[in-house]
């Protein structure tokens, strides 16, 4: 019998051969997966830190947004802690949303980059921007890394496992 919660892993995307099909396969995969995770998170455990550094799953997916924007569009992080504490009025569907609007923005951003090894465009910021490829590798670790930290949170949380 699976555990409490249990729900079935989802495996990793098939993608094409291409390098950029693959990477943005592996991210998309990864956005999904936490998005899902914090999605069916109930309150207050949803927002309340379960872990000694103060992280809640709210705050994660928060964060996440923060990346994304940073990364894939140009915006400004001025206190990168802050990205980690939920908006007390915020609640789990209007986290996701924000999360899952600002992908499309990206996702838009990123098919107009053909070339991998091109600067990553980015409005608004001066300095050398990195490649598409780094962003793309960088998103991709920064995403899995917090979707483990999610997947023991919500397990905390309410005992669900699985992608």
């Amino acid at each position: 019998m699976p555990p409490r919660g249990a729900r079935g892993d989802t495996p990793p995307p098939r993608t094409a051969n291409s390098e950029t099909d693959v990477l943005r396969g592996f991210l998309d995969y990864l956005r999904a997966s936490i998005a899902a995770k914090v999605g069916g998170a109930p309150e207050p455990q949803v927002r309340t830190p379960m872990v000694d550094s103060g992280t809640s799953l709210l705050g994660l997916l928060g964060h996440l947004v923060a990346v994304e924007s940073a990364t894939f569009l140009g915006e400004r992080v001025t206190d990168w802690r802050a990205t980690f504490r939920p908006d007390p009025e915020d609640g789990v569907a209007d986290v996701v949303a924000r999360y899952l609007a600002t992908v499309e923005r990206a996702n838009r951003v990123l098919d107009e980059c053909a070339d991998l090894g091109a600067p990553l465009p980015r409005p608004g910021r001066s300095g050398p921007a990195p490649s598409v490829r780094w962003a793309l590798t960088h998103l991709i670790e920064e995403t899995a890394r917090h979707a483990g930290h999610a997947d023991i949170l919500r397990e905390l949380a309410d005992g669900s496992t699985g992608r």
